[in-house]
């Protein structure tokens, strides 16, 4: 098992986000290991994207998008879901973070299926808020340092993958920025 390593997160917040597809994010409670491959993510950065939370200026919520990469941004959207970020940026940019939208489960699914309260696998972690509700990922997890063996992390793998790319889910601006990625 290797971690990623802060150096990973330093570099282009878009580089970073297709890097992760395939790695496996895990998430352990105890001696319950929970962990899935990262099959698709999102990149927002700052002053070049509207659709940031960074884009204006810090606020409480987006500080974290703002220091040292590597560490995890979660946060609350629609009054009902929490949405888990990884910092990534390179020295060119004073804010970035990839959102990971969806994992496809390895380890610890029959507690990802009682989280959800529900069998299907197609839509166990499709979608940030599923996985974070899965995992058990909460605002308690804000500020992880992801880089460190801990009970969030994640880990580095061999998978290589196709990418495909297209607009990213549920904004209004930026709609022009391809910078969702998924695994063909």
């Amino acid at each position: 098992m290797n971690i990623l390593p802060k150096e990973f997160y330093q570099k282009d917040t878009v580089a970073v986000a297709k890097n992760l597809l395939g790695k496996k994010l895990v998430r352990k409670i105890g001696d319950l290991q929970m962990s899935g491959i990262i099959v698709e993510t999102e990149a927002y950065r700052h002053k070049d994207d509207p659709a940031s939370h960074a884009f204006r200026n810090i606020t409480e919520r987006n500080k974290i998008m703002f220091g040292d990469v590597g560490m995890a941004y979660v946060y609350f959207t629609y009054g009902i879901h929490y949405c888990f970020n990884v910092v990534a940026k390179n020295f060119k940019i004073d804010a970035g973070a990839v959102l990971i939208r969806a994992i496809k489960p390895d380890k610890g699914i029959t507690r990802m299926q009682e989280n959800r309260h529900m069998k299907d696998m197609k839509n166990l972690t499709n979608g940030p808020g599923k996985l974070t509700q899965a995992l058990e990922i909460t605002k308690e997890h804000y500020g992880m340092d992801l880089t460190k063996k801990s009970e969030l992390y994640i880990e580095d793998t061999t998978n290589v993958v196709k990418i495909s790319k297209s607009t990213r889910v549920g904004i209004k601006t930026g709609t022009e920025l391809l910078w969702n990625f998924k695994i063909k």
